[in-house]
């Protein structure tokens, strides 16, 4: 089975968020990045796990300078056999989704996978785009997955319950919360991933179809208001009023 994952770099969700040039762009001085989640957790142990259960291989695929190879080199320390970084500034989902796909036209591969979404953007648009492009099936959000020969069963959650879907290799899917168990990478993984190839290619010509125009903070959480028990009537104004969630 060959099989290939696209991760990504995202901010620690400890790290203090700040912007620069008038809030145009995000400030990662200080940041301390790590693989996205949805990508490593999920994304990629499940695709080991089948390529451990089945044979094959992995690839792991990543839109962004020199400073995501870090990143990169623990997706090959947890198992990937190989990597690939394509050279460019990961600008919108489509220009990502656009550089995922030309890689991947000729490559054949069985599955093409990512996590449902970055915890920085929360876009969920990459696999989509992804799939669309190379006119695949798309199953998004899948939190299981089985393959047997070319058949692949997937479940996601629905509201009210769970939805099963089956479908034939090859197919581009999502994965959320559930697909897998994080894996930490051991000493041998680290030292084996200094020998593994990360292959830098070159952008293929494409653009970003949207741009960033300014960022901004969440608005400072109010002073918390506490109500006597007696006073249900107030509750109510207040939660009609000024949190207007009745």
């Amino acid at each position: 089975m060959k099989i290939l994952v696209a991760i990504s770099k995202a901010p620690d969700t400890t790290s203090k968020i700040s912007f620069t040039d008038g809030d145009t762009k995000f400030n990662e001085a200080g940041v301390q990045f790590i693989v996205n989640p949805y990508d490593e957790w999920y994304a990629l142990v499940r695709a080991l796990e089948l390529k451990e259960a089945n044979g094959g291989s992995v690839t792991t695929i990543t839109v962004g300078g020199a400073d995501a190879d870090p990143i990169i080199r623990k997706a090959l320390a947890i198992g990937a056999d190989n990597a690939v970084r394509v050279d460019a500034t990961p600008s919108d989902a489509y220009f990502v989704a656009s550089q995922i796909s030309e890689y991947a036209k000729d490559k054949e591969y069985d599955l093409v996978m990512t996590g449902k979404e970055t915890i920085d953007y929360n876009g969920s648009q990459v696999g989509g785009l992804v799939a669309g492009m190379l006119d695949l099936p798309y199953l998004p959000n899948i939190s299981k997955l089985d393959v047997a020969g070319t058949t692949a069963t997937a479940e996601r959650e629905i509201q009210g319950g769970e939805e099963v879907l089956e479908t034939q290799l090859p197919l581009v899917l999502s994965a959320s919360k559930g697909m897998a168990e994080q894996r930490i990478p051991n000493m041998r993984g680290i030292m084996a991933a200094r020998a593994k190839k990360l292959e830098v290619i070159p952008a293929a010509s494409g653009e970003a179809l949207t741009e960033i125009i300014d960022y901004s903070l969440p608005p400072a959480k109010s002073a918390v208001k506490l109500i006597d028990p007696e006073n249900a009537a107030d509750l109510i104004e207040l939660l009609h009023s000024e949190a207007k969630v009745i």
